[in-house]
């Protein structure tokens, strides 16, 4: 028995070849020269090399573009035509060439070999507005096709259903990754909904109940079922001209299945749901007021993008139609394929999607994607966090420009990410000096066309006693005029162009400081608290526009820029590798803040009790001693100094805080 794949290299195909590849027979894996070497690497990772052969040819082309050699060894074959488009958010033109006119070649290549066509279509041939039951012998019933995804999957399907040919058609639920190992290779169905999931069960316990939405049925499949029951029902004899729903029997509601995967995830259950017909009940000019009103609808995409579900997906997740699977349940008695119940394999589809699919783990592949050939400047870049960030960035693709007082230690720096295979160039400034500001952010705009991301990270730290600062004014002048005012410069001459192309992202390297107020810092966190308050501010005037603004409350870090202070060399801190990959998270999540635990744990107790706050701190006050002066007598004890046994315990118990 000769079979033809189409579609073998994508996620479903590769499932369905494990299966094929156990039968009697040769399969034909058609594929494109540029993917042949990834097809012929998995044909040998699970053994087959003797049953699967990969074929070059193209749905989109007449005879799928194989020779005659090939198309003589077809004749009377199966072809599994499962090449499509599974994507909510394709673009129509994509919808129509693989879905419609590839499915156009492939029947009529099955036409002139006399083949039996095994057609992949989906559920959303009902589109997401149908009602009540959607039957395997229904198919054309005046449903609402408003989607180019549903458009398509149905065009596909009545190209087939009337071409003549002996045809068995299969319309799979939401395919989710292995019931046995929860590997999946693309985020859709129920995936889009684990970002909130994640979210939840980072900001609430998970005995917090909520309240959700019932929705309708939603009904997922794993993978491993639906390669299994296609393989399964195309070898069984007197089925042609069927539709076959491969779908769980037991389907479940939307609440039910999100409850699932809170339960996998350790979230919050929506323990309260409401159905979503409820909104029918609101007056008709509140429904419709919402429905139009400017404000409730930028709110509602904002949210929908912040945890990466589109619109679409939501719409169709709530879809009322019930597929029923009888005809599919029948033809696979007797094979000992069946559905798994969702609870037994669920917290294998998350662990897996939380390891390896998340688009906000500091993965390879995700800074790769998020960072190649972007243009980022980092200040501050000639050491500690700058340095470390610089290197980080370059090394997954970005072409990083790096800003510093100090040219020497920038051209050793570039060099060294060079070395490393990055893109590096340097742009040395004072950024205390308000003119080279402007000169070296519009020399950056002149050689590089724009900044993607800009790192405002260079900084000036005073630990100074109030007491010790009365004839000192210029301490708070020179701070705020490097750690505010040049980082604004720099804001405001980067963020027009982020804006105009829909995409930027503005990192600022704030401190710990800012959240727990911690004495002798006076000059330093007033001016870290004047640009965090800037950016929550803006941030919502450019949020639309595509750009990010991410203040970074870093930790003590060991830096250059805390060696002055001896008694630092006692307290535990972060290495400015850990604050690179701090920032490298940032750039993939685009959150408004990022904290430590004790640092939101220091605006918590100022919110709910700021005496006790304040009264910490007093005792800090005294327990640690003032900085030794850079010049007079206690110069040379400096490296030297050290803390008391109480002051010691204090910092470990507090970590992370400088005071």
């Amino acid at each position: 028995m000769v079979r033809l794949v189409t579609g073998g290299t994508g996620f479903i195909g590769r499932h369905l070849l494990r299966q094929l590849a156990r039968r009697d027979g040769t399969t034909l894996v058609l594929v494109r020269p540029a993917s042949r070497e990834r097809l012929e690497a998995f044909i040998e990772s699970i053994g087959a090399s003797a049953r699967l052969e990969p074929v070059h040819g193209d749905i989109t082309q007449h005879g799928l573009d194989l020779g005659s050699a090939d198309q003589a060894r077809l004749k009377g074959a199966d072809i599994f035509h499962l090449a499509a488009v599974y994507s909510l958010e394709a673009s129509e033109a994509d919808n129509q060439r693989a879905n419609v006119d590839g499915t156009r070649q492939v029947v009529e290549l099955a036409r002139t070999l006399g083949a039996r066509l095994h057609h992949m279509s989906s559920i959303a041939v009902a589109g997401s507005r149908w009602k009540g039951k959607f039957t395997e012998d229904m198919f054309d019933e005046g449903q609402v096709l408003d989607h180019p995804y549903y458009r398509t999957k149905f065009d596909a399907e009545k190209i087939v259903r009337e071409s003549g040919l002996p045809f068995r058609i299969y319309r799979p639920g939401l395919v989710i990754g292995s019931s046995e190992t929860g590997v999946a290779d693309r985020i859709d169905g129920p995936y889009y909904g684990f970002k909130l999931i994640q979210r939840l069960r980072n900001a609430i316990p998970p005995w917090v109940p909520l309240i959700g939405f019932e929705g309708g049925e939603l009904n997922v499949v794993p993978i491993d079922f639906a390669a299994r029951a296609l393989d399964a029902i195309a070898h069984r004899e007197g089925l042609d001209g069927m539709t076959f729903h491969l779908t769980d029997p037991a389907v479940r509601s939307l609440g039910d299945v999100t409850n699932e995967f809170c339960r996998a995830a350790h979230a919050p259950q929506f323990t309260l749901r409401v159905d979503s017909r409820a909104k029918a009940m609101l007056p008709k000019e509140a429904a419709s007021m919402l429905e139009h009103w400017k404000v409730a609808q930028t709110l509602k995409r904002r949210l929908f993008e912040g945890v990466r579900i589109p619109e679409e997906a939501l719409r169709f997740a709530s879809s009322r139609a019930r597929f029923t699977c009888e005809r599919a349940q029948a033809a696979l008695e007797g094979s000992g394929v069946s559905c798994p119940p969702l609870h037994t394999y669920a917290w294998k589809i998350w662990d897996y999607w939380e390891r390896h699919m998340d688009p906000e783990v500091p993965t390879e592949r995700n800074l790769r994607n998020a960072l190649q050939d972007s243009v980022v400047v980092v200040t501050g870049a000639s050491s500690g966090i700058g340095r470390a960030t610089a290197q980080l960035l370059a090394r997954h693709g970005a072409e990083v420009m790096l800003v510093s007082r100090t040219k020497a230690k920038l051209e050793a720096l570039q060099q060294e990410i060079e070395l490393d295979g990055g893109r590096a160039y340097v742009y040395p400034a004072d950024l205390s000096d308000l003119d080279a500001c402007d000169a070296m952010i519009a020399q950056v705009l002149q050689d590089h066309g724009q900044v993607d991301i800009l790192i405002n990270n260079a900084g000036r730290s005073i630990r100074r006693s109030i007491e010790a600062s009365y004839d000192r004014f210029h301490d708070y002048q020179r701070t705020m005029q490097l750690n505010y005012f040049g980082a604004v410069k720099l804001l405001l001459a980067v963020l027009p162009g982020m804006r105009s192309r829909r995409r930027g992202h503005v990192i600022n390297i704030s401190s710990i400081g800012v959240q727990a107020y911690p004495p002798r810092f006076g000059a330093y966190v007033a001016s870290k608290s004047a640009l965090a308050a800037l950016s929550r501010c803006i941030a919502p005037e450019v949020l639309d526009d595509g750009v990010a603004i991410t203040n970074i409350h870093m930790p003590l870090v060991r830096t250059p820029m805390i060696a002055p202070t001896g008694i630092y060399k006692n307290f535990p801190t972060s290495s400015p590798e850990d604050a690179a990959e701090m920032v490298a998270a940032a750039i993939l999540s685009r959150p408004p803040e990022v904290s430590t635990r004790l640092g939101k744990l220091g605006e918590t107790v100022n919110t709910v009790g700021p005496g006790l706050l304040q009264f910490v701190m007093t005792g800090a006050y005294h327990l640690f001693p003032e900085s030794a002066p850079k010049d007079g007598p206690r110069a040379e004890a400096t490296p030297d100094e050290e803390i008391s046994v109480e002051a010691a315990t204090m910092a470990y118990l507090m970590r992370g805080i400088h005071f």
